[in-house]
């Protein structure tokens, strides 16, 4: 039997009632929408929303409407994106690795993106239509070393989270050797390290969007693979999935996505961590609802923290990196403490 082949054996799942998901998911879907709204109603300069909309409407290019459509509009549509791919690739990761402390940045998978990204704007400077495939690349190749050897030294959750932030702490330093020896073609490395969304047009947006798309429905398609890794290998390979392949073409996936929201956020942290871990405790393991929740809550989050970030020391901007890591920094530290009491 190969991965897309559903087998006949029960599995015990924590799943919710259907009308308790259908409550929730109406609920996420109005709060996203608020969020949104929001994100184009407030920032770091004054507009009035429904004037810039109204403008645009008729035609007329005023302040108010150049701010929306260039400015706005396309930032909370990446941060939106990007919240949405780092949440379900942290929930694809964590099924792969059997690792709840698994995430795109905690294991480096988001840094091996940006060496990528970084790398292909060092050598290839007007290349940014390249920027999701470099970061892809960068992404997995990461992920594919960490999955090496935790595969190969069967090394324990901990182990594996510890050799994944040794690992991206290589390639930050990578990252920033690239920054000193190329200044001109690397000018907005800072900014990218932190992660944000200022700048971001939709041309730049556009190639990474139908990744992260393309990638979401993908994910939804392969949630019953993730409920079976997630069982154990040995569980997996007894109801007959080929563990490797799924492994890897899950790693894949969340490379893709991981790659794509890298390409114009920067190096966003502790959303594929965060976000999972509080989906669970609406919705239980069964990914086929944990992956559009987690969607959901990713984009949600992170719209969120960024109208945050424009408005609390307005006229001034604290990029969103900076909030999400005063938020999921404790949060991480919590699950630490929480594991060694179970072991305790």
């Amino acid at each position: 039997m190969n991965i897309w082949q559903k087998s006949s054996t029960p599995i015990s799942l924590n799943k919710p009632k259907h009308g308790k998901i259908a409550v929730l998911l109406a609920v996420l879907c109005a709060l996203l929408l608020g969020a949104f709204f929001c994100a184009l109603a407030f920032g770091s300069t004054p507009m009035n929303l429904f004037r810039g909309i109204g403008d645009l409407l008729r035609g007329d290019p005023s302040a108010d409407g150049l701010i929306l459509l260039h400015i706005r509009l396309p930032r909370a549509c990446a941060a939106a994106l990007a919240g949405a791919a780092l949440a379900v690739a942290g929930v694809i990761i964590q099924a792969v690795l059997h690792n709840p402390m698994a995430a795109p940045n905690v294991i480096g998978v988001n840094s091996g993106a940006g060496l990528g990204a970084v790398l292909m704007l060092a050598v290839f400077p007007s290349a940014l239509g390249a920027l999701p495939l470099a970061a892809f690349v960068g992404a997995m190749v990461t992920c594919l070393c960490i999955y090496a050897i935790s595969a190969r030294t069967g090394a324990n959750r901990m182990t594996v989270t510890l050799v994944g932030i040794a690992v991206a702490s290589l390639l930050n330093a990578a990252i920033n050797t690239l920054k000193i020896l190329y200044p001109d073609s690397v000018y907005d490395a800072d900014s990218f390290m932190i992660g944000g969304f200022s700048g971001v047009t939709f041309s730049r947006l556009f190639p990474a969007c139908l990744i992260i798309l393309a990638g979401l429905l993908v994910a939804c398609f392969f949630a019953w693979e993730m409920d079976i890794l997630a069982l154990g290998d040995d569980t997996a390979k007894s109801l007959g999935v080929n563990v490797k392949r799924a492994q890897l073409l899950l790693l894949l996936l969340a490379c893709a996505l991981a790659g794509g929201a890298v390409s114009f956020s920067g190096l966003l942290g502790f959303v594929g961590l965060l976000v999972p871990h509080l989906a669970r405790r609406f919705v239980g393991e069964n990914h086929r609802i944990l992956v559009p929740v987690s969607a959901l809550g990713g984009a949600i989050l992170v719209l969120v923290c960024d109208m945050i970030s424009r408005v609390l020391f307005a006229p001034y901007e604290l990029p969103v990196g900076i909030l999400l890591s005063f938020v999921g920094g404790p949060f991480f530290i919590s699950l630490i403490l929480v594991g060694r009491k179970r072991h305790d």
